[in-house]
């Protein structure tokens, strides 16, 4: 490949979609570095190569990609099968546009249909936190005024009462209020802002399961499974800590949950790092992220709130407030990263992906 198609689309490899541009020969000019990862090639290797070397095309991709280079229209096509010369099927949507190039005649984009379900799901969570963020500040500023103006009036009806058995009751309203207080502040303690830094994702780690361990001494196994060789990462220690501790705490409080008591032995979790390469977050791709994952082995996620588990106060346990995990999802996007988890009994994993540079 000349040096100047190179430099000329480099910019391609900012874009999260795989890109092939093709010669009127229909063989391959340039590859992005997702197109390179999607089907598994190198450009350095394939440049030049005929198109049908690498993936076996479909008669309809064909006469598109025909019918485009002779007359200049689009072609859009939907759930496209195309096999890679290592026998591999990849399911996709596919779509084919001139390209205005000496070298390039067609510029042909592809999108394999998980990764544009998991985009469209982030872009709605996203918009879901923030239509709830918004609600929730309004409410929690509605709150606060008249919740202060019930435990001051109850202050002082407890000061005028001669009867001390009757401070019971007023102690009792003084109490529910500072709870009730301690929870608009978590509600509203997402806006912090940040104060990032480097942190190494260990010690953050470790710190999460020296608390685990302290809070069930005897009834939580508590595994590492580190990759050692991951750098570190700039981000808000505090906000990272709190991420991870809450769900982990989720993980451990759904163990204890469990109709056996755990006669068979302590719970366990797994505390995994790894790298991830070529990772696309909410449309923008990163060369190199961390991805950190919370396993356990409790009951799983009740069916009901799968779909809802990171909406605010919405808990799987009695008595829970239901703000950790989305506590934990807003901190991950202020972070640029992303959180999803995948249920069944036994197996639960969450995945925290933090993007690196």
């Amino acid at each position: 490949m000349p040096e100047s198609t190179g430099n000329q689309f480099g910019g391609l490899d900012l874009l999260s979609s795989a890109v092939v541009l093709l010669d009127e020969k229909l063989a391959i000019r340039y590859l992005n570095q997702a197109a390179e990862n999607l089907l598994a090639i190198s450009s350095k290797v394939f440049v030049g190569c005929p198109l049908t070397a690498v993936i076996e095309c479909p008669p309809g991709l064909l006469a598109a990609l025909d019918s485009t280079l002779h007359d200049g229209g689009g072609y859009t096509g939907q759930n496209i099968d195309l096999r890679l010369s290592s026998g591999e099927l990849l399911r996709l949507n596919c779509a084919v546009s001139p390209a205005d190039a000496p070298e390039a005649r067609l510029l042909v984009e592809l999108w394999p249909i998980d990764q544009q379900l998991r985009a469209t799901r982030e872009e709605r969570l996203v918009e879901q936190q923030h239509a709830n963020r918004e609600l929730i500040r309004n409410l929690v500023h509605e709150i606060k005024n008249p919740l202060g103006g019930i435990r001051g009036a109850a202050q002082l009806l407890e000061h005028e009462l001669n009867n001390p058995g009757l401070r019971e009751y007023t102690q009792v309203i003084i109490k529910e209020a500072d709870r009730l207080q301690d929870l608009m502040r978590r509600l509203l303690s997402p806006h912090r802002p940040m104060q990032p830094g480097p942190v190494n994702i260990h010690e953050i780690l470790e710190r999460v399961r020296s608390l685990l361990t302290a809070e069930f001494p005897t009834l939580l196994t508590v595994q590492r499974d580190y990759d050692t060789s991951l750098p570190d990462l700039i981000g808000d220690r505090e906000q990272l800590i709190q991420v991870f501790l809450n769900v982990a705490r989720n993980a451990a409080q759904a163990i204890m949950r469990q109709p056996d008591g755990r006669l068979g032995g302590p719970g366990r979790i797994t505390l995994r790092t790894r790298v991830a390469r070529q990772t696309t977050l909410f449309k923008r791709r990163y060369r190199l992220a961390i991805e950190v994952q919370v396993i356990d082995d409790g009951p799983g996620v009740a069916e009901d709130i799968r779909e809802r588990m990171f909406y605010p106060l919405v808990s799987g346990r009695e008595g829970g407030s239901g703000l950790g995990l989305t506590l934990a999802q807003s901190f991950v996007q202020q972070h640029h990263g992303a959180i999803d988890c995948e249920s069944r009994p036994g197996d639960t994993c969450f995945t925290i992906r933090l993007p690196l540079g």
